[in-house]
């Protein structure tokens, strides 16, 4: 059978998109793309978690780039740069497969993004203060307060300003990232040659069961993003040609960018000292003894001089990367959930670009709120616990993020079929087949998010995350799983409240 032409539904046609999209400027060149796309991808929050697992994580993160992160990349390239409009997966969910299944998955797209700000990568910045300006001793809570809100108000107060301007900090971010990493990396082959590295045999980087569930949704968290610029395809200056060119230069670096610093905390600390909140700031500091101090016995490290200094910028260039990682994913989120907005699936209220800033002000608010309340909730039903916080936190955005693919990934192989004369300056191999092998990725990772272990010995030992115990898998799997459940609900919701502008689009017809 045929497929017919793609239906007038989520094509920003309407009279309020033609309105709204007259503000938008275009000043996103290529590589503000690749740069953008580098902050996307290129996190260290969970660099630390990734390496706690052992040398056999190295292994998965090289299976995962080849099995998930280049089809991903594939897929992002065609859409990208065949479907360029201001919203990006948003516009090719809902073209894929209707408005209702478009608001929800971008309810979800969008609101992981504050969840994130709001609780792993403030809590991430918070640990390299302490770690590096603090002594290691822990912040009283209002300091703690008032550390952390500074960190999510700024990086909305980035996404507000205009984006000629609010693009500097991704890429302020991506230096930040090649100073950071390239100088870790270096240091740590300083460190081997003074004092020796931990040596790996063969068998352990042979992967295992285990260790794919636990690693699994953390390397996918860590490798999507391709399509975040795209949130911005109206902004693009040639969205058909640089789409596809940064991508492919993005995806190269980013795995060279995760690939050496985790190997490098692998060779430094004993995997039983690598903690997912503070592995990669722990390994910092005890390398960085190379340029002045010193590692006590039980393998507290200590610094001094050259070495105080240099931990202090790099403490310095962690906070501007996890920084940079909230307020891309901001940035460009926020851009779909307006666009959405006044598309008719959300309340055409978020659905305004400024006229001053040819920014989603109003959604960039709403981002900071559910961050402030998040980070406020988060630390008080943890009772302050850092790990608990960063781990639960850590999973609920995680599972939040990967759920939204479930409707961006198929995409691809139902855009081919629906839209097939649309012009693609770049066609992915194989589309059917990156479509099913990466929304079954999803699907098992989400699982493994919701349940750690599930299939094998549910929340054991070997599964359970930093801070929880067998005991608390109920409470866990409640942490996860009711917050999920209760956004897709105001994914429906939010397409509920956008019938007004969906009756005003047909009634112009």
């Amino acid at each position: 059978m045929t497929a017919g032409p793609i239906a007038p539904e989520s094509a920003g046609t309407s009279a309020a998109a033609q309105t709204e999209r007259q503000k938008l400027r275009k000043h996103f060149g290529r590589f503000d793309i690749l740069f953008f796309l580098l902050c996307t991808i290129v996190g260290v929050d969970t660099i630390g978690t990734v390496a706690a697992s052992g040398a056999e994580a190295f292994t998965w993160l090289i299976v995962l780039a080849a099995v998930f992160f280049v089809p991903s990349a594939l897929l992002t390239a065609e859409l990208g740069a065949a479907f360029p409009d201001e919203g990006g997966p948003y516009i090719w969910t809902s073209r894929a497969f209707g408005r209702l299944a478009g608001a929800v998955n971008n309810f979800l797209y969008w609101i992981t993004n504050p969840v994130w700000l709001g609780g792993t990568l403030s809590v991430s910045a918070v640990t390299a203060y302490t770690t590096f300006f603090n002594d290691g001793k822990e912040l009283s809570t209002p300091a703690f307060y008032a550390f952390t809100l500074v960190f999510v108000w700024v990086g909305v107060l980035a996404a507000i300003l205009s984006f000629d301007i609010g693009k500097w900090i991704p890429t302020i971010g991506a230096w930040s990232r090649f100073l950071l990493l390239g100088l870790f990396t270096v240091t740590v082959v300083i460190y081997g040659v003074e004092h020796g590295l931990h040596g790996f045999g063969l068998g352990d980087f042979a992967p295992s069961y285990a260790g794919f569930v636990a690693l699994v949704p953390v390397l996918m968290f860590n490798y999507v993003g391709f399509e975040l610029p795209n949130t911005a395809g109206d902004e693009m200056t040639d969205a058909q040609k640089d789409v596809p060119f940064a991508i492919f230069r993005s995806a190269g670096l980013a795995i060279a960018l995760y690939a050496l610093p985790i190997l490098g905390i692998l060779l430094v600390l004993p995997v039983k000292a690598i903690t997912g909140l503070g592995g990669f700031i722990d390994a910092i500091r005890q390398v960085f003894t190379v340029y002045g101090g010193h590692v006590a016995a039980d393998g507290t490290a200590t610094l001094s001089g050259a070495g105080s200094l240099l931990g202090d910028l790099a403490a310095i260039m962690f906070i501007l990367t996890v920084l940079s990682s909230g307020v891309t994913w901001v940035m460009g989120s926020d851009r779909a959930l307006a666009v959405s907005g006044y598309d008719g699936a959300a309340p055409r209220f978020l659905g305004v670009i400024s006229s001053r800033f040819g920014t989603p002000v109003r959604v960039n608010i709403l981002s900071g709120l559910v961050s402030t309340f998040v980070l406020i909730l988060a630390h008080e039903l943890t009772h302050g616990s850092a790990a608990k916080l960063f781990g639960a936190v850590l999973g609920l955005a995680v599972s939040t993020t990967l759920v939204s693919y479930l409707g961006i990934f198929p995409a691809l192989a139902v855009l081919r079929r629906k839209a097939p004369d649309v012009h693609r300056p770049y066609r992915a191999p194989f589309p059917l087949a990156i479509s099913v092998v990466l929304t079954a990725l999803v699907l098992f990772a989400t699982l493994q998010l919701v349940a750690p272990g599930a299939g094998d010995h549910w929340f054991g030992l070997a599964y359970a995350p930093d801070g929880w115990t067998h005991g608390e898998r109920l409470q866990y799997l409640l942490t996860e799983a009711v917050p999920l459940v209760a956004f897709m609900l105001l994914g429906v919701l939010f397409w509920a409240l956008g019938k007004p502008t969906r009756d005003t689009v047909a009634n112009s017809r």
